[in-house]
């Protein structure tokens, strides 16, 4: 979507594949506060500890079942995937081993919780909102071990927008992949997802209005029901956007009649021309037609990457002193769309929302409505503060480092967790209120949609969505490098309802890898199985394996055997999956947090690799 971005190469060196320290989890350190991300805002240490056992139940305070229905079906639903069993949920006074949930914290901000920990474990919050945030440190910490320290946590955000974005204009993510990340952001006390429904590629939503713009890959309206209900259950937010006037090629190309035309005949296959009844009325259906669908309090219009010559196309100019006066000029037509289309979205309840690069200062005779929420992605147009200064909220959604973009730049995550925060703009812009600013979020950018898998995708974000949880929610940092957070995020893991080792599928999905970037690839390499770690290795079978499944076999240790190289710099391992019936016992990831480096200079079976701490560099990233 943005004009910035350039394609840049990388390959992936994976190293660290130690499957049998798959679903670890050490006991919580008695001493300081429980691992959590985003990390508790405070902490005081009790004595004892709490203990998850297979009686266990969630137990609400009959003064709020009404209330906290919702919260306490999601959160038994997720500990019994956690737990492999089903969880109860009952009304009336805890015992011990039992998790409560009330309300009634009146001196803690909305999002706010009180987690209580002793021999039964409570939660106690003002909204339900906060007390699902309080759930899901539960789970982050049962995640980790089935006992947990006594303690006090008071926890609270220090930014109301938390999360991420996709763009399914260009790449078309599944109904199962968004529900996952509901679930996922959701784990991490995140809860804004915004969708990028339309773009070059396609357009994804069902219409009743103009079923001829829609993409053979889309949403039907009851996928999106059923993803906002999921939504709200979850306590995430759903954002649409129909991104108009510019990134429209997508329904251009079933209304050419449509698309703007230059002085000298040249045709744009991605703007509407704003100087055509047509146009309007086209925009007003979608809008009208999709409103009632999103319950969400916003609407995203997109209005980024329009026109940059105004003067190439005289009609926009002869519209907009017909509309707007005689002293209009041709941008006038553009900050009139802006201001038509959110006259409709507050007509529906809404307010509108919207890209910071078409607004420029001394352009036009108009000015964005103020109570238009601007998304400041780069440092095209007016600074945050003049945005701020004229009424407008502004929303940090800069390039870097919450950019990731398919074939194109990624997330900073070490500069992210060590230097941003939520309130430091692109270009290093601040606001004098901060309060203006919302919050971030992650952006998934399908530049080139084919450069990744929605694994891969999953994966690649994983870091980045951490780090984000952590400023955004603004509590203590866990560590002071973003190498010693990794090892908090390793420990935290997934949502309970993510595909792992508990689940039929890949034992090695979503497990914590570590990644440099080289120019290295395995011509020929042997999968090969060990019952005694070190000692002997046996393949697969009696022929070597360049991509794709191997046959059944069964061992306690597995590696990857590199045989030729395809150049000189070592072998780079892209994806390793593994897959078998469910874990049990006890297992120890023997080279958990660490990257083993095989050299350009071995040439010999056993040769001694080098073990690096990961550093989360440009060259160095951690993947899930």
């Amino acid at each position: 979507m943005r004009l910035l971005r350039s394609l840049i190469a990388i390959a992936y060196a994976v190293f660290a594949l130690a499957i049998p320290g798959v679903g670890a989890r050490p006991a919580q350190a008695a001493a300081g506060p429980p691992q959590t991300v985003p990390t508790l805002r405070h902490w005081t240490a009790g004595t004892g500890t709490y203990t998850f056992t297979d009686a266990t139940r969630v137990v609400v305070d009959p003064a709020y079942t009404a209330q906290l229905a919702d919260e306490a079906a999601m959160f038994a639903q997720d500990l019994g995937a956690l737990a492999g069993r089903r969880v109860a949920v009952v009304t009336g006074r805890s015992a011990a081993g039992d998790i409560g949930l009330s309300l009634g914290g009146t001196a803690l901000p909305a999002e706010g919780y009180r987690m209580t920990v002793a021999g039964s474990l409570t939660i106690k919050a003002r909204t339900g909102a906060g007390a699902f945030y309080g759930t899901r440190s539960v789970l982050q910490l049962l995640h980790q071990s089935a006992t947990v320290p006594a303690g006090t946590a008071v926890d609270w955000p220090a930014k109301a927008e938390r999360g991420l974005m996709v763009d399914q204009g260009r790449k078309f993510f599944t109904v199962d992949w968004l529900k996952q990340h509901i679930k996922e952001l959701a784990y991490l006390k995140l809860n804004y997802f915004h969708f990028h429904l339309s773009d070059t590629y396609g357009f994804r939503l069902e219409s009743s209005t103009h079923p001829e713009i829609v993409s053979a890959d889309h949403y039907s309206k009851q996928d999106i029901a059923d993803l906002v209900e999921l939504g709200r259950k979850y306590h995430v937010t759903i954002v649409p956007e129909i991104d108009t006037p510019g990134h429209m090629k997508a329904v251009l190309a079933a209304h050419p009649e449509l698309k703007l035309k230059s002085s000298s005949g040249a045709v744009s296959p991605d703007f509407i021309d704003l100087s055509l009844p047509g146009s309007y009325a086209l925009i007003k259906h979608l809008i009208n037609e999709y409103l009632p669908l999103f319950p969400a309090p916003y609407w995203h219009i997109g209005a980024d990457e329009y026109v940059t010559d105004y003067g190439k196309y005289p009609q926009l100019l002869s519209y907009a002193r017909a509309h707007y006066g005689a002293k209009a000029t041709a941008k006038d037509a553009y900050y009139g769309f802006v201001n038509w289309a959110d006259g409709l979205v507050r007509a529906g309840g809404k307010t509108t929302r919207m890209w910071n690069d078409g607004i420029k200062s001394g352009d036009g005779t108009l000015r964005p409505h103020p109570g238009i929420v601007v998304e400041y992605w780069y440092t095209y147009g007016l600074t945050p503060q003049r945005l701020a200064d004229a009424g407008h909220v502004v929303a940090n959604e800069s390039w870097t480092p919450t950019y990731y973009v398919l074939g194109g730049p990624k997330p900073d995550t070490k500069w992210m967790y060590e230097t941003w925060t939520p309130d430091r703009f692109e270009g290093g812009n601040t606001l004098s209120a901060p309060a203006k600013n919302p919050g971030s979020v992650i952006h998934v950018w399908c530049d080139i949609p084919t450069a990744e898998t929605e694994e891969q995708i999953a994966a690649g974000i994983m870091y980045p969505l951490r780090a984000l949880a952590q400023q955004t929610w603004g509590s203590p940092k866990p560590a002071a490098t973003y190498a010693a957070f990794t090892p908090v995020v390793a420990a935290v893991g997934h949502n309970p309802a993510w595909p792992g080792p508990a689940r039929p599928g890949s034992l090695a999905l979503g497990r914590p890898t570590t990644a440099s970037s080289e120019a290295a690839y395995g011509k020929s390499f042997q999968i090969q199985l060990s019952d005694d770690r070190h000692l002997t290795h046996r393949p697969f079978h009696d022929r070597r394996y360049r991509q794709g499944s191997g046959p059944d076999r069964s061992g306690r240790y597995i590696r990857v055997y590199g045989t030729q190289r395809g150049a000189a710099y070592g072998y780079s391992l892209y994806e390793f999956q593994v897959y078998g019936g469910q874990l049990s016992g006890t297992r120890t990831l023997t080279a958990g947090v660490k990257a083993l480096d095989d050299p350009a200079s071995s040439h010999t079976s056993g040769t001694q690799l080098i073990t690096w701490t990961p550093h989360g560099g440009p060259n160095q990233e951690p993947a899930g």
